[in-house]
């Protein structure tokens, strides 16, 4: 009996039921009087849900493809097509295969190129003989062979930890939200106290960069002093090199935390959870303004005022504030504030072209006159990322090159040089000068002498 004409004897599956269900629902437009082709578009503008509990969509071309399959082969049409399977290798020889195999099954992490080479060794290939490692991976699939590679448990030290005193170390993270009308992505980057899960500061940015996290870092030192363990994830603003600068010239100390590691992410993935709940998840109300500048004080409010004025349950009910203000621990200040802004500045050499230019981060900047073709140590203040550069023994900030104004500007003019100022006469350029003068004064006569007698009649 043929089974193509009697379509019980064929298997049934999830996905031909579902395919047979849409086509029945186009069918039965189209014996209603309906247009084959509005049909199909309405049918495919539904939502259906498969045999799974799932919705699905589905194309207008798939119902096409169904709907011809269906008038043409019946239900075994709408069957998945399956692929006929090949029992093993078409290329590789069956004694070569059956080596492969056995290696494998008897060394999991065996490369097959290491394969390759250990058939070579053992004269089932000639020296020149070349096979793909394609070939080779597709052949051990066809034979039920695990070709991933297996990574071996990891018996790394994964237990939890607390400092006994603040600032030990510091907890940072960014938390990302949407805000506003238009739901604009932000992110809220916090300083945690380790020890007493005291808010130290915060900050809001478009994105988890290098900038947001230095400008959060130098108000958290500004704010509390130097902290001895710094700890944060893979983040892109924590991994930058310039990040990796500033905290090596203030000789801080840090830890990228290890992926999936919640002995370690526990405290602050704990706060981010608080934070979502009681502030950020109400900033997508349209009357929110979306600037960064406003959100942080939204959120500095909540960390001061609210956050840190609450019973913790890790404390045993006690506040973050009194916690980490009864803590006898000295706090450890800069002694001077420009000794920290200086290490936020980093130097970079720039080649001056012919023209007084400079290029930093594809922004074009203007030289002193007078440094074209040198090379000019450069400067970057990364607070408020300016350039300066030294120019006659004084930094001198750089501003980003305007054309349309040097098209109108007019051209500076080389400074006159000073006049060499005139040294007062010596002792010896007037003795020298007394005794021998010149013969003749400045009218062209005989100068007097000593002793001379003038008749002046």
């Amino acid at each position: 009996m043929n089974q193509d004409k009697h379509p019980s004897l064929l298997v049934s599956s999830k996905q031909g039921l579902f395919r047979y269900s849409v086509v029945a629902q186009v069918l039965a437009r189209v014996r209603g009087g309906e247009p084959c082709a509005q049909a199909v578009q309405a049918v495919s503008e539904q939502p259906h849900e498969n045999l799974d509990g799932q919705t699905q969509a589905v194309s207008v071309r798939s119902l096409y493809r169904w709907l011809a399959d269906f008038q043409e082969q019946g239900y075994a049409g709408l069957l998945p097509k399956t692929r006929p399977t090949l029992a093993g290798s078409k290329v590789l020889d069956a004694k070569l295969l059956n080596f492969f195999t056995a290696q494998k099954k008897k060394d999991p992490y065996v490369s097959i190129p290491e394969l390759i080479r250990r058939a070579r060794e053992e004269k089932l290939l000639a020296p020149k003989e070349a096979v793909d490692r394609s070939t080779v991976w597709r052949a051990l699939r066809r034979q039920g062979v695990a070709t991933r590679h297996r990574h071996a448990p990891k018996s790394g030290d994964c237990r939890r930890f607390h400092y006994p005193h603040r600032l030990d170390m510091v907890l940072c993270d960014g938390k990302h939200f949407r805000v506003g009308a238009q739901r604009k992505r932000r992110v809220a980057l916090i300083f945690l106290d380790d020890a007493s899960r005291y808010g130290l500061t915060a900050l809001v940015g478009t994105s988890e960069s290098t900038d947001l996290f230095l400008r959060g870092f130098y108000r958290c030192l500004l704010a509390y002093g130097r902290m001895n363990l710094l700890y944060f994830d893979h983040g892109p603003g924590f991994i930058a090199r310039d990040s990796l600068e500033v905290l090596r010239k203030l000789l801080v100390t840090f830890i990228h935390g290890r992926v999936r590691y919640p002995q370690g992410h526990g405290k602050i993935e704990r706060f981010n959870r608080t934070l979502w709940s009681q502030l950020l998840r109400t900033f997508v109300r349209d009357e929110v303004d979306p600037d960064c500048a406003g959100l942080t004080l939204r959120l500095e409010h909540f960390l001061y005022e609210q956050y840190n004025h609450q019973p913790h349950e890790g404390l045993d009910g006690e506040t973050p504030h009194a916690r980490f203000h009864q803590d006898t621990k000295p706090l450890a200040f800069f002694e001077h504030h420009e000794d920290l802004r200086q290490s936020f500045m980093l130097s970079v050499e720039r080649k001056v072209s012919a023209d007084h230019v400079i290029s930093f981060e594809g922004v074009s900047y203007e030289a002193p006159l007078g440094s074209a073709g040198r090379k000019l140590l450069v400067y970057r203040n990364l607070l408020d990322e300016t350039l300066q550069c030294l120019h006659q023994g004084r930094l001198v900030r750089l501003s980003p090159l305007d054309p349309v104004a040097n098209a109108r500007d007019r051209r500076a003019k080389a400074p006159k040089p000073p006049p060499v100022p005139v040294p007062p006469k010596t002792s010896a350029e007037r003795a020298f000068e007394r005794d021998f003068g010149p013969v003749l004064d400045a009218d062209g006569g005989f100068p007097p002498q000593p002793g001379d007698v003038f008749d002046e009649s």
